[in-house]
């Protein structure tokens, strides 16, 4: 014979609302670190991205330094001098590009690890709704 909850001890009440809240916040916790290691490797793809344009920002200043060393004896070659000068206009059209490129990467990737990102907008979405259902069944 079933007993209906109108019927049903009051400790039996108590004992089965702590089991489903137990229970319910074992989901939430499950809920909590699958959101959180979601953001967290869209969070590492962002770090890949930013790194990589750091990287190219690095060889970028290596290739504008080339540049600005032999950048006044190519600016006289364009001028009619030397092949030297051709060479060094080159690295700097060169440089500027990739400036430009590790620019527009290292953009991406801190737009990626921005703050707004991070939050866990399900499980706090799900929580208010067991908070709610909680206190209804109180």
């Amino acid at each position: 014979m079933v007993k209906s909850p109108e019927n049903a001890p009051l400790s039996e009440l108590l004992g089965g609302l702590v089991t489903d809240v137990t229970g319910l916040l074992r989901k939430e916790i499950d809920l909590a670190k699958t959101e959180a290691s979601e953001k967290l490797s869209k969070a590492m793809s962002g770090v890949e991205v930013l790194i990589i344009g750091l990287v190219l920002a690095i060889g970028a200043v290596g290739v504008l330094l080339s540049a600005v060393v032999g950048g006044l004896a190519a600016f006289l070659v364009t001028q009619g001098f030397s092949d030297t000068g051709a060479t060094a206009l080159a690295s700097l059209i060169v440089g500027i590009v990739v400036a430009l490129i590790a620019w527009a990467l290292v953009s991406r990737g801190l737009a990626a690890l921005r703050g707004s990102n991070m939050t866990l907008n399900r499980t706090a979405t799900s929580l208010r709704r067991d908070v709610d259902a909680v206190k209804e069944k109180i």
